[in-house]
């Protein structure tokens, strides 16, 4: 299988998808249990969601399954939110606290090593080359990272979770024009909840690569399942008239982020 999907745009933002791969390697899938083989805590459908909304941006996509390794945590194994609820690298439960693996047949830390060279170093190798071919171009790099969840997940979050859930780590991985103009359109989405910095602040991806003195900005989107999907629960189908409603929205966020990092200061690369 390809770790990574890939397609090279002219645009300064990047699409980052850690999320929406279904694959699981025969090797691995023989030791998930029954309900980690329903993959439940897949981003569903959100690079089909996006696509062609900025035509002209570069995507990466990791086909491999969260389950497999999880491409938007630490790579040390550090938690994202210390103290809060959490999966890990290599998850051994679901968003329910559910154990997804065989019992006796759990990753072991070798597992996570083989898994950390197999999947989540070419995955991260990719995105890399593409924000320093984007940085080359125009001297700025936009990564969005997309991202979906239930809009209740009691384990990991209280209540209903907002429509949009933006995450800059708190001003730290992007420029305040980019972190605005995302909160000021997703504010005025009629229909629509969000928040800023909430229980989600951006994951490793985010964290990581915004950097915003060297060029790279960084912004992360977490959309609740509700807002683009007929039921947040088995088989995780696209409504498509929630879809339509919801497409507009985000184009609007990718096409002033695009518009707003022409006029940003260019960075200064280590």
């Amino acid at each position: 299988m390809s770790v990574v999907e890939i397609h090279r745009g002219a645009s300064p933002v990047i699409l980052a998808f850690p999320h929406t791969g279904t694959e699981v390697p025969s090797d691995i899938a023989a030791r998930l249990n029954a309900e980690g083989a329903k993959l439940r805590d897949t981003d569903w459908h959100i690079h089909r969601l996006y696509a062609g909304l900025l035509p002209d941006a570069t995507t990466v996509r990791a086909t491999f399954h969260r389950y497999v390794i999880d491409a938007n945590r630490d790579p040390s194994g550090v938690s994202l939110y210390p103290g809060q609820n959490t999966t890990g690298l290599v998850p051994t439960t679901d968003f329910d606290n559910q154990p997804i693996w065989t019992a006796g047949a759990e990753p072991t830390a070798a597992d996570v090593a083989e898994r950390l060279a197999r999947f989540h170093r070419p995955y991260h190798a990719a995105l890399e080359a593409e924000i320093e071919r984007v940085t080359a171009l125009h001297g700025i790099a936009v990564v969005y990272d997309c991202h979906s969840i239930r809009s209740r997940c009691p384990f990991l979050f209280d209540g209903v979770l907002p429509d949009f859930n933006i995450g800059t780590d708190n001003g730290r991985t992007c420029a305040p024009e980019i972190e605005r103009a995302v909160a000021d359109i997703c504010a005025n989405a009629e229909g629509y909840t969000s928040v800023l910095n909430g229980r989600f602040r951006g994951g490793w991806t985010t964290r990581h690569y915004g950097r915003p003195e060297t060029g790279v900005h960084a912004i992360q989107m977490e959309l609740a399942q509700i807002t683009h999907l007929a039921t947040e629960a088995l088989p995780f189908d696209l409504d498509p008239d929630r879809a339509s409603r919801l497409r507009p929205v985000l184009a609007d966020i990718l096409t002033a982020i695009a518009e707003i990092a022409t006029a940003l200061p260019k960075g200064t690369r280590p």
